[in-house]
């Protein structure tokens, strides 16, 4: 079965991109009843006030909510991870309706506006471990959001390094060396279950390791990831770690 995207807003374009590159067919969802067709689940990056307004108005929340407790893979970046939370704060006035099922609580626009987008270089040992390359993954965060706490079963794939004094708070365990220090970390990627979710855009890069990893959480989609993501991980490491340019610079000026 083909891996549906959430069209409603957002760049779902760029996750149907990203899955052709690794041999996989994905479908635009747009209506309750197409999640019967599809595998797995990608809930893209986006405005989550904006895409929880459009999944209101299609009566879209009870079959997903419906979705993720029949266990199938389901994956939210940026405003999706928003989507799959179980609790969220910082959000707009009134809220915003969530899908849940992922127990951690997270902050909308975490690392603030749009100007202050930027990537990061991020350790990510569970994933070089099971799809190869290098031990870290360039990351873009646009407008943000941070994952502040999560639950004993939750397992976390990625932290950030912050400024401890930004005035949220958030896991004091996450504190980086002594009481003095003035750098913590916050988490930006999770795995619950079946339920994958990055508070960065994947899709936004040549490097298809995320969406490799995505694919293997449903087990009859194995034999496909295996065979096509290497063979073009292998195709573009040169570019990907060699040629890139690494300085940490904002993506908006």
């Amino acid at each position: 079965m083909a891996v549906g995207v959430l069209a409603l807003q957002g760049s779902f374009n760029e996750h149907l991109a990203a899955l052709r590159r690794i041999g996989v067919k994905g479908v635009e969802i747009r209506k309750a009843e197409q999640l019967e067709n599809v595998s797995s689940l990608i809930i893209p990056g986006g405005e989550s006030t904006t895409m929880a307004k459009l999944a209101e108005l299609h009566n879209l929340f009870p079959a997903l909510r419906e979705f993720v407790k029949m266990g199938k893979p389901v994956w939210g970046t940026c405003a999706g991870l928003i989507f799959l939370a179980d609790k969220a704060t910082g959000q707009k006035t009134g809220g915003q309706e969530l899908v849940g099922g992922l127990d951690c609580t997270v902050h909308r626009n975490f690392f603030g506006s749009q100007i202050q987008s930027f990537e990061a270089e991020l350790p990510v040992p569970e994933l070089a471990a099971t799809e190869g390359g290098p031990p870290s993954f360039r990351a873009v965060f646009i407008r943000a959001p941070a994952i502040l706490e999560v639950g004993p079963g939750v397992e976390v794939l990625a932290s950030v390094s912050i400024q401890s004094n930004k005035n949220v708070d958030f896991n004091p365990s996450l504190q980086e060396g002594s009481a003095e220090s003035d750098t913590s970390k916050v988490i930006v990627a999770v795995k619950q279950g079946n339920i994958l979710a990055t508070a960065f855009h994947p899709e936004l890069t040549i490097d298809s390791r995320w969406h490799s990893y995505f694919m293997k959480m449903s087990p009859s989609n194995n034999e496909i990831t295996a065979a096509s993501s290497s063979s073009y991980y292998a195709d573009q490491e040169s570019y990907l770690y060699n040629k890139q340019p690494k300085t940490d610079l904002p993506i908006y000026e």
